[in-house]
Order: C-alpha cells, then sequence, then structure tokens
C-alpha cells in the first residue's frame, strides 16, 4: 500500500508541474489570466502558472494567409463579376486580440469579405482590371482602420481574380477590336496629314525653283527606262511645253 501511495503522490506531483509549466515559441505569446481577470502577456520561453487559479492562451504573431472566398458583385457600370482576394495579416497586440474579439480570425475573414464587395461594388468594369494595385491598397487602408481596435495589423491585401461571365467577355473581345481599329485609323489619319504637309513644303520649295521640276521629271524617265515595260508614256509639263512654245516664237521672230 505504500509503494502505491507513493507512486500516486509521483504521479500527481508531475501531474501538477505539468499543469504549471508551458513552453512558448519565438512567435508565441501567452495571455495570461488570474482567477478570470488579464495579468499580463508572457513569452517566449518558459512560462509558470499556477494551477486553477492561472489560465493562459496562446496566440500565434506569425503572418497568417487569409484566403477570401469568391464573392459576388455589381460594379458601378451593371456588370456581374466573381472577385476573389487574399488577405496577410498577423496579430501586434496579442491581450486585444484576445480580449476585444472573440475570434479575431473569423472576424477578420467576415470584414474582409464585406469589404471587397463595398469597395469593389464602387468602381467600374474597367477600373477592376486595370487599377488593380490602387484598389488593393485601398482596401488594405479600409481593413487595417477596422481592425485596430483588436490588435491587427493588415499587410496587404492582393484581388487574386475578376472571372467574367462568357457574354461579357465576348462584349469586351468586340470593344478590344473596335479600339485597334480606331487606334489604326488615327495613325494612317496621321501619317497622312504628315505626308500632305511635307508634301505641301515640296511644293513650295518646287516653285521657287523651276528648274528643279525638271530635274525631277528628267529623274523620273530614267527609272522608267529602267523597267521592262513594253509600251512607256512619256509625260510632258505643261511648263516645259510652254517654254517650247516661247523659245520657237523668239526664233520666228528673229527670222
Amino acid at each position: 500500500m505504500m509503494i502505491y501511495s507513493i507512486a500516486s503522490v509521483v504521479v500527481f506531483v508531475v501531474a501538477l508541474l505539468m499543469s504549471m509549466l508551458r513552453v512558448l515559441r519565438e512567435y508565441e505569446r501567452g495571455v495570461v489570466y488570474f482567477l478570470g481577470r488579464f495579468e499580463r502577456v508572457k513569452g517566449p520561453g518558459l512560462v509558470i502558472l499556477i494551477p486553477i487559479l492561472q489560465q493562459m492562451v496562446r496566440v500565434d504573431l506569425r503572418t497568417i494567409v487569409l484566403d477570401v472566398p469568391t464573392q459576388d458583385l455589381i460594379t458601378r457600370d451593371n456588370v456581374s463579376v466573381k472577385v476573389n482576394a487574399v488577405v496577410y495579416f498577423r496579430v501586434v497586440d496579442p491581450q486585444m486580440a484576445i480580449n476585444n474579439v472573440e475570434s479575431y480570425l473569423e472576424a477578420t475573414s467576415q470584414l474582409s469579405q464585406t469589404t471587397l464587395r463595398s469597395v469593389l461594388g464602387q468602381h467600374e468594369l474597367d477600373e477592376l482590371l486595370a487599377e488593380r494595385d490602387r484598389l488593393n491598397k485601398d482596401i488594405q487602408v479600409i481593413l487595417d482602420k477596422q481592425t485596430d481596435n483588436w490588435g491587427i495589423k493588415i499587410a496587404t491585401v492582393e484581388v487574386k481574380h475578376v472571372d467574367l461571365d462568357e457574354s461579357m467577355i465576348r462584349a469586351l473581345a468586340r470593344q478590344a477590336e473596335a479600339e485597334r481599329v480606331r487606334r489604326a485609323k488615327v495613325i494612317h489619319a496621321t501619317g497622312e496629314l504628315e505626308a500632305s504637309e511635307k508634301l505641301k513644303e515640296a511644293a513650295l520649295v518646287l516653285n521657287k525653283a523651276p528648274n528643279a521640276v525638271q530635274l525631277r521629271y528628267m529623274q523620273t524617265l530614267t527609272e522608267i527606262t529602267n523597267e521592262k515595260t513594253a509600251t512607256i508614256v512619256f509625260p510632258i509639263p505643261i511648263d516645259l511645253l510652254n517654254r517650247l512654245g516661247a523659245g520657237s516664237n523668239d526664233n520666228n521672230l528673229k527670222k
């Protein structure tokens, strides 16, 4: 009987020591309560608790990756889309994270979903597709402000996917094609305008130097004769005919 009694005492002492001792890792903190009242935050390392009188809640300080489920929303230009995102956050104040909210993980998840819908619903579809970095920053600022009382720091928010239905995808494809056609026409018109301006400048220069017209005419004839053609038509400028006619009249007068 004596041996059993000693064994029972040893087991009780070991169990008591196990309940008294806690080891917290470098990224963990312990929120300690004394008879239900908050006492202090302990850790990392070895933490000694008084059984029954003290209780401890572990809090992980590492960055948590929260996957926000896909949300259905309607943009400002009445386009129905499906959007999902990922939120990176961490606990900066263990006391507030445990005392001010029942479950900071669940609360942050629900707040992220509602904020995602409310913020993105205020923008048009083009902004969702082209200005994602700015929208991520806006969502992050709003979430960080609202979770500040929970001891939570929102590090980053990233919108991962913006899914559209098939009809909207086809409409966007037609819009993109029309935009490409418009740009091509603008570029072509700009080229025609620049070419006409250059031709105008060339005409002014040639008008000031009539001999340059004759040189250009002779150069054109040379280029034509180099080609293998059966029939060659020689255009004669009106100015050249006038000069030839003026020369023949002068010769007749001299005779």
